[in-house]
């Protein structure tokens, strides 16, 4: 059987990373279309800003597209893949379809299931690394039997790296990887947010300067713009827990760091956007909204 040319890809949603993703794609000559129903406000203005082709329904868009990335919030994968997955039982049509979210290989194998009955094509795939265009091109893992056809992308604004036939390795290797950058960066906040609330933040800032300075300079750049993400980081680390109590071990450093995100998404903080994140707040006034919001609480 003659491999398929992707020549249309389809991105649901376009918001932080996938508008980039998709203006990447399009930079290299590919098609990008999107389907714009029920997406926020900002979601529609990334998109039309980077000139991705709105399609009016879903319908439409699984009929002209060859490959369709999921690149949502880890809680809404499931349901888009289901409405996916009702469009093609309707119409028959053979579409790939790639789940690039943070969840689970339990997660990602319901999914599977749900995309391939209805007549799909279905991709594990994960995203590590910053949107297109923000340094280093982000990597995208795939696995599973059509994971050769998300090869056709590498060197379109991302790097494609198929790792296995398995269905569950490429969100496994996200699994293992957020847990430590993000599961120790909930710990960071944690910990300083504590010596915050018991007056020894100076204290302990200065032994970290002098014993962890690298580790302490780099956690100072990164804390203060995780409020904008925080909302959509609770649904990953709930998924990195299921994962880990999965295969027999602790789901519990990962429902702390769900539980830090979620406190961290209830501040006001968390109302800032990437475009109106106060790039000039420093690494203390940040966790001095946090202490002050646990008092509160």
């Amino acid at each position: 059987m003659r491999k398929l040319s992707i020549k249309t890809v389809a991105i649901l949603s376009p918001g932080d990373m996938g508008h980039a993703v998709g203006r990447a794609l399009r930079e290299h000559d590919l098609r990008v279309v999107t389907c714009l129903d029920g997406r926020s406000d900002r979601t529609k203005t990334l998109s039309r800003r980077v000139g991705i082709q709105e399609l009016q329904s879903l319908e439409t868009l699984v009929r002209q597209t060859d490959l369709i990335l999921s690149i949502i919030p880890p809680s809404e994968a499931t349901e888009l893949a289901r409405r996916v997955a009702g469009v093609l039982q309707t119409t028959k049509i053979k579409t790939y379809f790639a789940d690039c979210n943070a969840i689970s290989p339990q997660t990602v194998r319901k999914i599977g299931a749900v995309i391939t009955e209805a007549g799909g094509h279905f991709i594990d795939a994960s995203i590590i690394g910053n949107p297109p265009g923000k340094g280093e091109p982000p990597r995208f893992y795939a696995s599973g039997p059509h994971a050769n056809i998300m090869s056709q992308l590498d060197g379109k604004g991302i790097n494609v790296h198929v790792i296995g036939d398995n269905v569950g390795q490429a969100s496994g290797i996200k699994m293992c990887y957020a847990a430590w950058t993000k599961g120790s960066q909930a710990l960071w906040i944690t910990l300083l947010t504590a010596a915050e609330a018991i007056g020894l933040s100076k204290e302990l800032r200065e032994e970290f300067l002098y014993s962890q300075s690298t580790a302490y300079e780099q956690i100072a750049k990164q804390i203060p713009a995780i409020p904008v993400k925080a909302r959509r980081w609770v649904g990953e680390m709930d998924e990195i827990s299921s994962t880990f109590e999965d295969l027999g071990l602790t789901p519990h450093f990962h429902k702390g760091a769900s539980d830090v995100f979620r406190s961290i998404a209830a501040t006001p903080l968390a109302n800032e956007t990437p475009e109106s994140l106060n790039k000039d707040r420093t690494l203390e006034q940040t966790i001095s909204v946090f202490a002050k919001y646990v008092r509160k609480r």
